[in-house]
């Protein structure tokens, strides 16, 4: 089983910084897809950034440039720097793990969230 721990969120002031990261317990760390989404409210969940088990990243476009996802498959933690942060960013952040095997195989997990709030 996985579990996946987020922490480092909080306040801060538009144009600061805030780095969020996710610490995995379980197996197979490395061959995992590793993620962070986001959900503002009164709005559905949407993706941030992905990172695959070959360091392969993707971001959305509203955080290109911005934000900067990485991962340590010794320590089994994936991170996520965010830079020039705006009030737009506030969202929990979710940290996912997604697996994809053989035969239509998936494994998904979530972590809790943490909070990030940006404002004056």
């Amino acid at each position: 089983q996985v579990q996946l721990v987020e922490t480092g969120g909080g306040l801060v002031h538009p144009g600061g910084s805030l780095r969020v990261s996710c610490t995995f317990s379980g197996v197979l760390f490395s061959q995992y897809t590793m993620g962070w989404y986001r959900q503002a409210p009164g709005k559905q969940r949407e993706l941030v950034a992905t990172i695959t088990r070959r360091n392969s990243t993707n971001y959305t476009d509203s955080v290109k440039g911005r934000f900067t996802i990485s991962r340590d498959n010794a320590k089994t933690t994936v991170a996520l720097q965010m830079d020039n942060l705006k009030p737009a960013d506030t969202a929990v952040y979710y940290c996912n793990a997604l697996l994809n095997l053989a035969w239509g195989l998936q494994y998904d997990y979530w972590g809790q969230g943490t909070q990030v709030t940006v404002t004056s």
